[in-house]
Formats: structure tokens, C-alpha cells, sequence
């Protein structure tokens, strides 16, 4: 009879048991988001609170130099038969700020091409100071006749870059690969210009 006892208090208690584990898991979510939001380390609750509509206020980027505006100009040069040419001109960048451009090309012979651009800057100074994170001039590219491609051109501007410098201009060109067509001559450093020829 004590044996029945025992046992019956004993599922009494593995019950409340299981009982109280249930509850504690039921409500870890809710805590979890709560004790999150109090602290601010929740992102995900921070997303859910913006599904419902509730305005938003994103932290400022504090690497992007607001208090100042660099022009950059885009230019486009081609060595050979084929169109080459950005898709806007010149726009107003802040340092530090994440740009994107676009720069179009289109093959206009009857013939596959093989073609890279290369980047130049103006003033020189600047060059250093001009990050690209996704260029079309860091590969190759082969385009069929009559083919057209848009290639974007990601950046950064540096805003340790000097206050002296308000405009950039970035300028490409491009020239076909294994051609008879030159790439654009290059300077050397006492300032002959190399021709390749009797190197």
C-alpha cells in the first residue's frame, strides 16, 4: 500500500515536472524577444517590428563624409570598331558613400571579339584614393557580333582623399584582345612614351 503511495507521488511529481518544462518552453520566445529588444541586440526583432508598418530609423553610415561633394566624370575611349560609352556622364558623390555606375557596350562588326578595358584617372592622385569593389575591367570578356552588354562599376571613394581634389574623372579603355589594335600608348617613367617596337 505504501509502495501504491510513493509511486502515485512520484507521477505527481515527474507531471508538474513535465508541466513546468512545457510553460518554460512556451514562453522562451517571448523572453527571448523581450530581454533582446530591452538590450538591443535583436535584429531579427527590430525586422519583425518594421513588417508592421512602424516607421524606421537606420543608423547612419559614420564612414560616409557628408560634408562634402566630389564631382566624378566618366569617360569612355575605344581602340577599335565597336561602341563604348557610360550611361550618365558625371554625378556628385559623397567620400565614403557606395556608388554604382554603368558603362554599355555593344559589338558592332560581323565578327566574335575578345576585349578588357583599362582604367585611368584624373587628377593622378586620386587614383590611390578610388576603390572599386566590382569592376568590368578586372577580366576579359568575348561578345558576339552584334551583342550589346551593361557592365556596372561599384566604388568607393576614400574620404582620406585630399579636400584640394572636388572632381574625378574615371576613364576607360577599351581595347581588343589579340587584335592588331594597339592598347593606348603608355609613358614610361622619364617620359617617353614606349611604343613596343625595338624594346
Amino acid at each position: 500500500m505504501n509502495l501504491r503511495r510513493e509511486n502515485v507521488k512520484m507521477v505527481g511529481k515527474l507531471a508538474v515536472v513535465a508541466a513546468g518544462m512545457f510553460a518554460f518552453g512556451y514562453a522562451l520566445v517571448p523572453i527571448y524577444k523581450a530581454i533582446c529588444e530591452m538590450t538591443g541586440i535583436n535584429v531579427l526583432a527590430l525586422g519583425e517590428r518594421n513588417l508592421s508598418g512602424a516607421p524606421t530609423s537606420l543608423p547612419a553610415n559614420t564612414q560616409v563624409d557628408t560634408s562634402r561633394s566630389i564631382t566624378v566624370e566618366f569617360d569612355a575611349n575605344s581602340r577599335g570598331p565597336w561602341q563604348f560609352k557610360p550611361a550618365q556622364r558625371s554625378l556628385q558623390v559623397h567620400p565614403g558613400e557606395l556608388t554604382t555606375v554603368v558603362y554599355e557596350f555593344q559589338n558592332v562588326q560581323n565578327r566574335r571579339m575578345s576585349a578588357q578595358a583599362i582604367p585611368s584617372y584624373a587628377p593622378q592622385q586620386a587614383s590611390k584614393h578610388f576603390n572599386k569593389l566590382e569592376c568590368f575591367c578586372f577580366q576579359q570578356y568575348t561578345l558576339e557580333p552584334g551583342e550589346k552588354k551593361s557592365w556596372p562599376v561599384a566604388f568607393v571613394i576614400d574620404p582620406k582623399l585630399s579636400r584640394d581634389v572636388k572632381t574625378i574623372t574615371l576613364s576607360y579603355t577599351f581595347f581588343e584582345v589579340g587584335s592588331k589594335t594597339p592598347p593606348a600608348p603608355v609613358a614610361d617613367a622619364s617620359g617617353r612614351v614606349a611604343t613596343g617596337v625595338g624594346a
